[in-house]
């Protein structure tokens, strides 16, 4: 049966089929790790952020690296109610990868380019995050009224494999990794087959020309992308670098203003919608102008 199907089945099928599986049981560990440590640390990583008013964006960047699911969630959270800046917040956004470093992470020949990846990512957002709430103040004359009671972020706010973000049963040590692996999987094998097919029809030169490879305006395209607000939009930015369509610092860009759910959360909830809109714009400038500066360096 299954020597049939593999006779029957076009070659990027099976290519894409090979690919995504050989990530699965890596994955699995991975967000197993990460399942431990989101259950006993992020409350403390929480409350550290929410009452370190002049470390903030520092911390918020640190913790943000380790791809948490659904910390930008809870970051959007506590701004909205104050609890943190407007720079923390813009530092958890721009440092956070979603699933991005899980994939790359599968792939060892990938290890100095994450590595790479997550140092400017975190720079970045140190930067950005002081730096905005330097202008927010300075410039603009608007005071940040951070609040200093305790958070109540007991919505029952959604990671991206649908589990509350604030859950702490331990049976979620396997059965959310499972769920998770297998969520990211299926974007995984998605992406795989759709450039294994274009590589197939037209050739991977041709794909990187379509997709403006080296030139200044494929960050720009990757920014906008990432502001879709959905976990796999970082596993599609990955998968592209990864398979050669895009370079460095279009991935840096789309990375980085790719804020998951985060940004979602603050569409919906911030009452302030000029507000909101201010962020998602700065945010995609910052990305665009960090992701071109990669691009011309790395050129």
């Amino acid at each position: 049966m299954i020597d049939f199907i593999v006779k029957i089945l076009p070659e990027f099928v099976l290519d894409a089929l090979k690919d995504s599986l050989s990530l699965v049981p890596f994955l699995f560990v991975i967000f197993v790790l990460i399942e431990v440590f989101e259950h006993y640390f992020s409350n403390k990583i929480k409350d550290f952020v929410k009452y370190s008013r002049s470390i903030g964006p520092v911390i918020g960047a640190i913790a943000a690296v380790v791809p948490q699911c659904g910390f930008s969630v809870i970051a959007s959270t506590l701004y909205i109610r104050r609890f943190i800046s407007m720079g923390t917040l813009f530092a958890v956004y721009i440092a956070t990868s979603d699933e991005a470093i899980p994939v790359l992470l599968s792939k060892p020949q990938y290890y100095k380019e994450m590595i790479a990846i997550v140092i400017i990512k975190c720079i970045l957002a140190i930067i950005a995050g002081y730096g905005i709430d330097i202008i927010y103040e300075k410039i603009f004359k608007k005071k940040q009224m951070l609040l200093l009671g305790k958070a109540d972020i007991s919505d029952n706010q959604k990671g991206c494999c649908g589990h509350s973000i604030n859950e702490r049963k331990r049976d979620r040590f396997i059965f959310h990794p499972l769920r998770h692996t297998a969520h990211i999987w299926v974007f995984i094998f998605a992406v795989c087959l759709i450039l294994n097919w274009l590589f197939e029809k037209f050739g991977i030169e041709n794909i990187q020309n379509y997709m403006l490879q080296n030139s200044v305006i494929q960050p720009v395209i990757t920014g906008i992308v990432g502001l879709i607000p959905n976990c796999a939009i970082s596993v599609v930015i990955t998968m592209m670098f990864i398979n050669g369509v895009i370079t460095l610092g279009s991935t840096i860009s789309g990375l980085s203003s790719s804020a998951g759910l985060g940004l979602l959360v603050l569409i919906q909830k911030n009452e302030n919608k000029k507000n909101t809109l201010f962020v998602i714009s700065v945010l995609l400038m910052v990305s665009i102008v960090a992701g071109v500066i990669v691009q011309l360096i790395t050129k």
